[in-house]
């Protein structure tokens, strides 16, 4: 039996932040939301002293790649409405099997 992983890198840009504080407040906000209403695993991962950037790694784990696709397919559509201008999104799909190598 064999599962799979997404990973995603989520650069996003704050351009109305003026302050560490103000960015912060709203990344909180954007990782509850991946945490509470689609169940993904997301922390911080760079920028955490910059105000208008910040780089967020998520994992999703599936039984299949359409399970993953639509999942991370959320997750993009969820950041575009909330950043029309300042999310990209990095995948990184593997099988269980192929991080066992």
């Amino acid at each position: 039996m064999s599962g799979y992983l997404a990973v995603l890198v989520i650069h996003l840009h704050f351009p109305d932040s003026s302050s560490l504080k103000g960015k912060r407040s709203e990344l909180q906000s954007v990782k509850a939301h991946l945490r509470g209403r689609l169940g993904i695993s997301v922390a911080e991962t760079d920028h955490q002293d910059t105000w208008q950037r910040a780089t967020l790694t998520a994992a999703i784990a599936g039984r299949s790649l359409s399970v993953l696709d639509e999942t991370a397919n959320g997750v993009e559509r969820y950041l575009d409405a909330r950043f029309p201008h300042g999310a990209r999104v990095e995948r990184i799909l593997a099988s269980v099997d192929e991080l066992r190598g």
